[in-house]
Formats: C-alpha cells, structure tokens, sequence
C-alpha cells in the first residue's frame, strides 16, 4: 500500500472552507431560523453554548473531514474528481448515514435535508479544492 502524502495548504484550506460554509448555512441569511425550529432550540438555549468549545472543536472536526477526503482522493487529484468524490462522500454516506440516524429518532425531513444539505456542500467544495490543487 502507497502511503499517503497530504498537500498541507489544500487540506487547511478546505477545512477552512468547509467552517465558513457551515457558518454561512446556519446564520439568520440562510437556515438559521429553520434549523432552530426543526431542531428545537430556542433563542435562549442557543445563547447557553459554550461557543469557543462549539466553534473549536467544529474547526478540528473539519480538519479530519478534509484530512479524510484527501486520503480518499489521493493520487487521483484533480478538479473533476475531487468534486465527484466529495459529493459522493457528502451524500452517499455522510447524508445518508443521517438519513439512517434521522428515521430512528423520527426526526423532520426539513431538519435533515438542512443538516445533509450542508454536508453534501461542504464536501464538494472541500473535494473541489483538494482535487484541484496541486
């Protein structure tokens, strides 16, 4: 087996892309009001969050995310398939796992085409950067 050899600033940047994505998803200009009512939290609740705990360990999950999908990519970097690869990762499993984990708890359709639309996001662009740069 080939070991594997990360492009360090591709991953970062990625992982980056991916936190600002999310940050972007869930604000008051896309979902935020949505995902709140579908998830059931309120304003005050929100306002409870330990945020730098929230924020830094969203930013390290990100990071193995991005880590993850370019060892998956691997050699085979390129734009065309760093998209494919993150999209099928975003919605063959990662969407879909939710899906599983969604119908157990009989949890909405809206909060899960919220939460695995942004992964399916996310990791295409994450793909994206990773396939095409070299």
């Amino acid at each position: 087996m080939d070991s594997v050899q990360f492009n360090y600033p591709a991953v970062i940047v990625a992982a980056l892309l991916s936190f600002v994505i999310g940050g972007a998803w869930y604000s008051p200009i896309l979902f935020a009001r949505a995902w709140m009512a579908e998830a059931g939290i309120d304003e005050q609740r929100a306002r409870q969050a330990r945020l730098g705990l929230v924020f830094g360990l969203s930013a390290l999950a990100s990071l193995v995310m991005a880590f993850n999908l370019a060892a998956f990519i691997g050699a085979k970097a390129s734009l065309g398939f760093g998209l494919f690869a993150g999209f099928a990762t975003g919605l063959g499993w990662v969407a879909m796992s939710l899906a599983v984990i969604y119908l157990f708890e009989q949890r909405s359709l809206k909060l899960w085409l919220i939460n695995a639309g942004y992964q399916v996001v996310a990791y295409t662009v994450m793909g994206a950067v990773i396939g095409a740069w070299r």
